[in-house]
């Protein structure tokens, strides 16, 4: 089968140009400003990768239509025509062009003499933006000459529970869009032919102002370019706000030994381990603070996964052998913790009186700080990271190699396909290093909150 000529527009590009067509033009024209991708943001990108091949074992038996490389999507056009031609009933990659536009579809079926196109996400539902992506590769394929009987988003069940091996059947769920991507057919066309237009000129970017769509429905990787240079607008945070006896009176509930504990977790789509779901948070880090008693020096406790089992349990009990049975335990953000703990409950309901004994003496740190206790430096956040540098200046996390809970996750995710021991070691140490800094934030806020007199 002939190739045909090298596309103006994939899928991909046609969704930079609806999000903006700035980013589209600078993807074409000016690449080399784009944004470096940080560690988690390719972590995100291969999970999506992982999760589109492993529903083709939904489809077995299928024949591969994957370009080379980025540059050969020509000849899986030409591929894709020819195992058609030639009977195969089930098809990875399928890739189709017409008038310039290309798409792959992630898997491409015959049954019953007709074919069902259906594109992999790796959410736990379809959301609006799958919609338009889908109608586009429903363009391209059907003017392309192949009727489709219907087109399905393929995404994560999310009320899949895993027993034993993997159940890729129960693993996905199929949702049809087809109505939905009926009904953009002709802004498909319009836009296409509009985007065509404006990658005619090669040397006018076009002006668009910065503003919402820089971030929805993802973020765009030209921000670095696209905000160099725009002065911000001045903000205006209000004056300090103290409520003392709103604070005063959270103080007071508190009781020792006060622990100041921190959970740290991480969430893969596709659930490695029997009892969880689609993107569970598994908790895999916890540091604890411990202030026996007025004045003592505070004791610190961690625990750290290794990262080769799943550590629920041996998670579990370690932090409650810390815990104790008495005594205020603090957090900040309280609904992540308990909701935390409530799962690791149901999953080892043989610690349920001790976990809902820690949940009856759970407080949440960030309460008075999100009603009762505002400053301008705090620039209208709660969150500790804002929190902790206007009222201890002194302790920051910008020095430490992993600075932020994000970070943590996908170091500790990586840390399974590290094999250099010394790689590992300087991971694990920086892990403990930032869960360490969060409790003991949490420690010096208490204590700005008792310096606090009515």
């Amino acid at each position: 089968m002939p190739k045909p000529p090298k596309h103006i527009l994939s899928k991909s590009t046609f969704m930079y140009g609806c999000q903006c067509p700035k980013r589209l033009w600078l993807h074409k024209y000016k690449p080399a400003l784009r944004d470096e991708m940080d560690e988690a943001q390719q972590a995100v990108f291969q999970q999506g990768t992982d999760v589109g091949k492993l529903a083709e074992q939904l489809f077995p038996g299928g024949v591969d239509a994957r370009p080379k490389d980025s540059f050969s999507y020509q000849q899986s056009v030409a591929d894709t025509a020819k195992y058609i031609a030639k009977g195969h009933e089930v098809i990875y990659e399928a890739a189709f062009q017409y008038e310039g536009m290309l798409c792959a579809v992630d898997i491409l079926v015959k049954q019953n003499d007709q074919w069902y196109a259906y594109e992999v996400k790796s959410t736990t539902s379809v959301k609006a933006q799958h919609i338009p992506d889908a109608a586009f590769q429903y363009y391209v394929i059907t003017h392309a000459g192949l009727v489709l009987a219907d087109f399905s988003i393929i995404h994560l069940n999310n009320q899949y529970i895993r027993k034993g091996d993997l159940n890729i059947q129960e693993l996905f769920a199929v949702s049809s869009v087809l109505e939905d991507i009926l009904l953009e057919q002709d802004f498909i066309h319009e836009q296409g032919e509009s985007l065509k237009a404006m990658l005619q000129n090669k040397t006018d970017m076009p002006q668009v102002e910065v503003g919402n769509h820089c971030e929805k429905p993802y973020p765009c990787d030209f921000q670095g370019f696209c905000f160099k240079g725009i002065e911000a607008d001045e903000p205006d945070y209000g004056e300090p706000y103290i409520n003392q006896e709103a604070i005063q009176a959270f103080v007071e509930q508190i009781e020792y030994p006060i622990y100041h504990i921190d959970f740290e977790s991480w969430s893969a789509a596709v659930p490695e381990y029997d009892g969880h779901w689609p993107y569970r948070q598994v908790c895999f880090q916890y540091s604890v603070h411990v202030e026996s008693a007025a004045g003592a020096e505070p004791a610190h406790y961690a625990y750290l996964a290794k990262g080769t089992h799943s550590s629920s349990l041996e998670f579990l009990e370690s932090l409650l052998g810390v815990l104790g049975e008495a005594g205020s335990i603090l957090v900040y953000n309280k609904s992540f913790e308990a909701t935390r703990l409530k799962e690791l409950m149901r999953e080892h309901p043989q610690h349920t009186e001790a976990v809902e004994n820690v949940l009856d003496r759970l407080l949440d740190l960030m309460q008075p700080f999100r009603k009762d206790y505002r400053l301008p430096e705090m620039e209208d956040s709660y969150s500790i990271k804002y929190v902790l540098p206007a009222l201890v200046p002194e302790l920051s996390y910008k020095d430490l190699t992993i600075g932020n809970g994000g970070d943590a996750s996908t170091a500790f995710y990586q840390l399974k396909n590290t094999i250099d021991p010394d790689d590992v070691e300087r991971t694990r140490k920086a892990l403990l290093e930032y869960c360490k800094i969060d409790t003991w934030a949490m420690v010096k806020l208490l204590g700005v909150l008792r310096g606090i007199n009515v």
